[in-house]
């Protein structure tokens, strides 16, 4: 499982012209749910964005979490974060999970990170989104399940 995690001063999500999620300053968290990824992928995954200390303390160091400065979250999920370039011109989605099981991890990730307490909006799984997002520095990191120390 995947997580791009973007710092934001404010981002929205629309579905045919109409908004779906809005969030002010926080994060957006791009989620793709790789073939094979479990229940214990999106813990991990759900803690470390949580937890993940990308926002500037008083002296202007990244040393406090969303939980810390009560970031709002916008969490889109995204399989092309699967994409295999390594072949040709056209990316393969060959190691992403099957729609129904994405679609499952992916409302646990939603579900484990409303458990946080933060404010937490969503696009909707298996549509065409538009996603305007006001990156913050930029401040953009990817998060890979398969990195967690066993």
């Amino acid at each position: 499982m995947k997580a791009l995690i973007q710092r934001v001063t404010g981002a929205s999500v629309s579905i045919a012209g109409e908004e779906a999620g809005r969030i002010g300053n926080g994060l957006v968290v791009l989620v793709g749910v790789a073939a094979g990824d479990t229940a214990k992928d999106v813990e991990y995954l759900v803690q470390k964005t949580v937890g993940l200390r990308i926002f500037a303390d008083d002296a202007g160091k990244f040393n406090l979490s969303a939980l810390d400065v009560k970031g709002e979250l916008l969490l889109v999920s995204q399989f092309t974060l699967l994409a295999d370039t390594m072949k040709g011109k056209r990316p393969s989605f060959t190691g992403a999970a099957p729609p129904d099981e994405a679609e499952r991890l992916f409302n646990e990730f939603v579900r484990q990170t409303l458990a946080s307490g933060l404010k937490v909006e969503t696009g909707r799984f298996q549509q065409y989104m538009q996603v305007e997002i006001h990156n913050d520095g930029p401040v953009t990191i990817m998060l890979d399940s398969r990195d967690k120390i066993q």
